[in-house]
């Protein structure tokens, strides 16, 4: 399953920079995961400085 970022997202960046196969990318108002491309490593729920993300 492939992880989700909530709406406490601050669009830092903190994710996308950590995630190692460039599955996070910005959106309109977050940044958002592409569930086919995410391998569900964690890397981007510990880069997180606000707990935005889970796994799904």
């Amino acid at each position: 399953m492939a992880h989700t970022i909530s709406d406490d997202c601050i669009s830092c960046g903190s994710c996308a920079s950590t995630c190692p196969v460039g599955a996070i990318s910005e959106g309109e108002t977050k940044y958002v995961v592409d569930a086919d491309t995410c391998i569900d490593c964690g890397a981007c729920e510990e880069a997180c400085p606000t707990g935005a993300i889970t796994a799904a």
